[in-house]
């Protein structure tokens, strides 16, 4: 299935990036607490539109598009004990827009596309990669083949949600590790790609995401309960966008960065539970989307991205402390 990006102005924005208004969160600030950012090694290669995710108190970049918007099957591991990067066995083929988490010890790459410049071939795959002895394997394949979905590990299994194959999809799948099995869940009530997602008090919560690059792009916070088997509509984000990031640090969701169209986003959002609220905190350093973000000791940390609309891949690895 290949899927065509329409438009000669869209053509360019992905090839050759658009510089766009940089955006600040209309959230209200918290100045008494606003935390910090540092820099950090940079990643021996600059890519936007990676999956990232953290293995072994390591972070994990994987694939990605590179150098003249072609995708890598390049994998570089973090540790931010040392400040150093190291690679690891690459992808078995050449993969951007997917998507990473780790359960029972093993990391999982579902999706994405191949292919590079203005056609792209949505995948269904699904890599488990064996951290001891750096090698990929092969597992059931998704359902339904998609880019730009988001995946998260939660009681013991992967849930998979929204992305894009001809179109923004609702589509929710569960995978059992022990039995290498895809099933449907329910699906999400509002159908996107390019959205993000964390397990936070024991469910999924849904964040932001786009129906395409120029379409619309949602505010949307959508709580999957495994408990109950269904969904419940949170606070919306206080400006939607696509190509966000987002983790679990403590008792909050952060929620960083992202695009719309001709705009970039340096926001740092913290979801506070108690007031239920979105509150901003200080903005990125190096605005970005098509990135991921991974707690460890302490901080996030978001390697990658594009810096501006469209592409614009940096190497830039900096970290957030609240």
């Amino acid at each position: 299935m290949i899927r065509r990006l329409a438009g000669l102005a869209v053509t360019g924005l992905l090839l050759a990036g658009c510089i766009g208004k940089t955006t600040d969160s209309p959230a209200p600030i918290d100045i008494k607490s606003p935390g910090q950012w540092t820099a950090h090694a940079p990643m021996p290669t600059a890519r936007q539109e990676v999956a990232v995710a953290e293995l072994n108190g390591r972070i994990f970049v994987i694939g990605g598009l590179g150098d003249s918007a072609e995708p890598v099957a390049t994998v570089e591991v973090y540790d931010p004990a040392t400040d150093r990067w190291e690679s690891r066995a690459p992808l078995p083929a050449a993969t951007h827009h997917a998507a990473a988490a780790v359960v029972g010890g093993r990391l999982y790459v579902a999706g994405g596309y191949t292919g590079g410049r203005v056609s792209w071939t949505v995948q269904r795959t699904v890599y488990e990669y064996d951290d001891a002895r750096s090698s990929w394997s092969t597992r059931a394949p998704l359902r339904m083949a998609r880019g730009g979905l988001a995946m998260v590990a939660l009681g013991g299994r992967l849930h998979v949600v929204g992305g894009s194959s001809e179109g923004a999809t609702n589509a929710h799948e569960v995978y059992d590790p022990a039995g290498d099995r895809w099933s449907e869940a329910p699906p999400m009530p509002t159908a996107r790609d390019h959205l993000t997602a964390v397990a936070f008090q024991g469910r999924l919560w849904a964040i932001g995401g786009r129906t395409s690059f120029m379409g619309t792009q949602y505010p949307t916070v959508e709580i999957f309960d495994p408990a109950t088997d269904a969904w419940s509509t949170g606070t919306p984000l206080p400006v939607g966008r696509g190509g966000l990031a987002a983790a679990v640090l403590g008792d909050a969701v952060f929620v960083f960065g992202g695009e719309a169209p001709l705009r970039i986003f340096s926001a740092t959002e913290m979801y506070e539970v108690a007031g239920n609220r979105w509150i901003g905190k200080d903005p990125m350093r190096t605005p970005r989307h098509g990135i991921g973000a991974v707690a460890v000791g302490g901080k996030i940390y978001l390697p990658g991205g594009a810096t501006e609309p469209g592409f614009a891949r940096t190497d830039v690895n900096e970290a957030y402390s609240p």
